[in-house]
């Protein structure tokens, strides 16, 4: 008992001799649940979807494969076309009735578009601008625009009609007999609508014409009746189409003929099926050669026959390209007289798919230079992050007002001047959007993420692997997204104009949905990467995600839990503040205690009263050396246990070995405020009195007791001049003036340019 007493004594004294060290600074602050798991904000997991962000034994999904008959009317503008769609019930429900996406209807003259569309009035307007004010829109005959679809009949395979009701850019179709778990149903839809004027009425399909030599380019995007998904999270993704949130689609196999005028080069999602019928033989030559051609791209249609073409369009002929697509979620084609057409093979592990582009001469020289080669280095590095390229071709297509993307082909901007010359600056937009959109083809395309729901989710992740791209292969080009300090002056604005990336994109205002569903989560997964996690372990983590839901419909929980479950890194207090909250970071320095062991040759029992000397966040003046570092340190005492106590229950520590070792250490004990609000890894610079420097990092965690304010004990063997925070602006801090300590004198742009 006596020894037992002892002991007792000894782990009383110990305990407050180290919960002075380890939990001093560890008092509670104001608790927002910064570190809180998000367990209860994420849906449960089940047999679909697993706690480690996995699909589950049970996880299914739809399937709906279509054949399909096209035809543009180069002289009308029309675009009129028949489907056949097979539709497979995978879901272990029952279904009654079927719903098909009418995008187009977005355009009709009943579109709820223009009516939940805000407007005000302005002193001046462009002509576009009055136009959709007005409602005006014509076509290119000078006639009134009606865009929408123009049904002309939904029917079974017998031909008989189905009934069915549309609901603005839905359309519901009524089933005679139920469809129970593993049957298919196969239905027929006839339709039309006008194309519209991209460069008059905007969108992402539609045409351009070249009054010059009076010709059309064709982009045609989201054109035909869709299915719409049905899954395990929302049942039917029936959500309508207001312009701004894009769609979510069932995976299947494509037919896709389109019938165009015969002098017309068509570029299209899928393999062309009949190269031999709509090539001429010396394109066959060029196309067979590109095939085999890695190290640059081969012209198949060159800008002398395209020119030859405009000049002299056929107007009577016409040809049909027949193209197969599978496991594909999309289709789109792009088809004019006036495309150059070039290509390049792309050797990957163990694919080789064509990187192609088609552009006008009014495209050139800058789309024969840069296009293609986008196109090809953009396929290595996703190939690199994500999964490797399956699908056989990646296609590039020039358009002037437009960067959009779906499976195997985008329409990308990019337009040097009439005489042929460019700027950097259109160069590197050009380039960018380029990488962006056949990024696109990996996420969502593949990795299939529900757009109309989640814009981030596809926009956010794209943007962030494309700045790796960007960083790899154009190390001049400038990079507007995916860095930490690209988001500053987005997140330091005011918080009403804010929303968390969790927000659905229709509920964000055109001035901010760019960084919002762009930016700010390409910024957020750079800082994890390159601050929290490291590129190694992030790149695992990521590859795994991408894995695991190729082919497959991610949500934002399948993502998030798959982060940690691949690394063993909480991230839920990353989540929640980067992504559900409207948080900044934004932290101080806010004080500096500087201390030394009292002088060692005095007796330990001799106490004195230390002095804390503390040097306040305050901004430095050059002439008033208190504000300076060094300052004065404060003295501190070696405090010792009885000895013969002390040895008993360390068995090893020698007081007097300890206290010699620290002798000569400067301990600073710095405070650090969190003003913003989202918790972040402290990168701290020290630099020393003979000018070396050490960065040092603490975790996000060191806020986990006091999200507010905290302190911490450093030991340094020098004398230290100065201490700065985020030196390298890795963490998307918004105010680096009180990063510093001393504060440094930080003169505003007007104050540098009159000095």
């Amino acid at each position: 008992m006596q020894n037992s007493g002892k002991m007792s004594r000894v782990f009383l004294i110990l305990f407050i001799l180290f919960s002075n060290n380890i939990f001093g600074q560890g008092s509670y602050g104001k608790w927002n649940q910064k570190f809180e798991q998000l367990g209860t904000m994420l849906p449960t997991p089940n047999a679909y979807r697993t706690a480690s962000g996995a699909p589950g034994i049970d996880y299914w999904q739809q399937r709906a494969d279509y054949k399909i008959d096209v035809t543009i009317d180069d002289e009308n503008q029309m675009l009129s076309g028949e489907e056949v769609i097979t539709y497979f019930n995978n879901s272990p429900d029952v279904l009654r009735y079927l719903w098909v996406q009418l995008d187009q209807n977005v355009r009709a003259n009943d579109s709820n578009t223009p009516l939940v569309t805000p407007s005000t009035m302005s002193n001046s307007y462009s002509g576009k601008r009055l136009q959709s004010l007005t409602g005006s829109f014509t076509n290119a005959k000078g006639e009134k625009y009606n865009g929408g679809y123009e049904i002309s009949y939904v029917k079974d395979l017998n031909n008989k009609n189905l009934n069915y009701s549309i609901v603005s850019t839905m359309m519901r179709i009524d089933l005679e007999k139920p469809m129970s778990t593993g049957d298919s149903y196969t239905f027929k839809i006839k339709w039309s609508y006008e194309i519209n004027d991209r460069m008059k009425l905007g969108g992402r399909g539609g045409y351009e014409y070249f009054p010059k030599d009076g010709n059309f380019s064709y982009t045609i995007a989201q054109w035909f009746p869709r299915m719409a998904v049905y899954d395990d999270k929302e049942g039917w993704q029936n959500k309508q189409f207001l312009g701004r949130g894009e769609f979510a689609l069932a995976f299947g196999d494509y037919e896709l003929n389109i019938t165009v005028p015969a002098d017309f080069v068509v570029a299209a999602t899928g393999s062309l099926q009949n190269p031999e019928e709509v090539l001429t033989k010396k394109e066959l030559e060029r196309y067979e050669k590109a095939k085999q051609t890695f190290d640059k791209p081969v012209i198949i249609t060159t800008q002398e026959e395209a020119i030859k073409k405009e000049n002299n369009p056929i107007k009577n002929k016409t040809k049909t390209w027949r193209y197969k697509a599978e496991m594909v979620r999309d289709v789109a084609f792009a088809a004019s007289r006036k495309f150059i057409w070039d290509a390049m093979a792309v050797k990957l592990d163990n694919y080789t798919p064509l990187a192609m582009s088609y552009y006008s001469k009014e495209g050139n020289p800058l789309w024969e230079k840069e296009s293609t080669k986008a196109v090809a280095y953009t396929l290595k590095t996703y190939s690199k992050h994500t999964i490797e390229y399956p699908y056989p071709v990646a296609i590039s297509v020039h358009a002037a007002s437009i960067g959009m993307e779906y499976p195997m082909i985008c329409f990308n901007f990019g337009r040097p001047k009439e005489d042929g010359t460019y700027s950097d600056a259109t160069k590197w937009r050009m380039i960018s959007v380029i990488i962006h959109e056949v990024g696109h083809f990996f996420i969502p395309m593949i990795i299939n993420s529900d757009e109309r729901q989640w814009t981030w989710m596809d926009e956010g992740l794209n943007t962030f692997v494309q700045s790796l791209t960007q960083k790899e292969y154009y190390k001049d080009m400038p990079l507007r997204r995916g860095t930490a300090e690209s988001i500053v002056d987005y997140m330091r604005s005011p918080k009403d104009m804010l929303r968390p990336i969790m927000t659905n994109s229709e509920q964000i205002a055109s001035r901010e949905f760019g960084a919002n569903a762009y930016g700010k989560p390409a910024s957020a997964l750079s800082v994890l990467r390159e601050t929290i996690m490291g590129p190694e372990l992030f790149d695992y983590a990521f590859k795994e995600y991408s894995r695991r839901w190729a082919f497959k419909h991610p949500d934002p929980a399948d993502f998030f839990r798959t982060m940690e479950d691949a690394s063993a890194i909480d991230l839920d207090w990353f989540w929640r503040g980067w992504f559900y909250s409207t948080d900044n970071v934004d932290v101080s320095v806010e004080g500096v205690k500087w201390f030394k062991m009292k002088n060692v040759d005095k007796p330990f029992e001799n106490k004195a009263k230390v002095e804390n000397k503390e040097i306040k966040g305050k901004k430095n003046q050059s002439d008033d050396p208190k504000y300076a570092m060094p300052f004065e340190p404060s003295e501190f005492y070696f405090s010792s246990t009885n000895k013969n106590e002390y040895r008993e229950f360390m068995n090893q520590v020698d007081d007097d070995k300890i206290k010699m070792q620290n002798s000569n250490k400067n301990f600073y004990e710095v405070t650090f405020e969190n003003k913003g609000g989202l918790v972040t890894p402290l990168i701290i610079e020290w630099t020393y009195e003979d000018g070396s420097i050490e960065i040092e990092k603490l975790p996000a965690e060191i806020w986990r007791l006091n999200e507010t304010v905290v302190s911490k004990v450093f030991v340094k063997d020098k004398i230290v001049k100065n201490i700065k925070l985020d030196p390298n602006k890795e963490t998307a801090d918004v105010n680096m003036d009180d990063n510093n300590f001393p504060r440094l004198e930080l003169k505003s742009d007007f104050e540098k340019f009159t000095n």
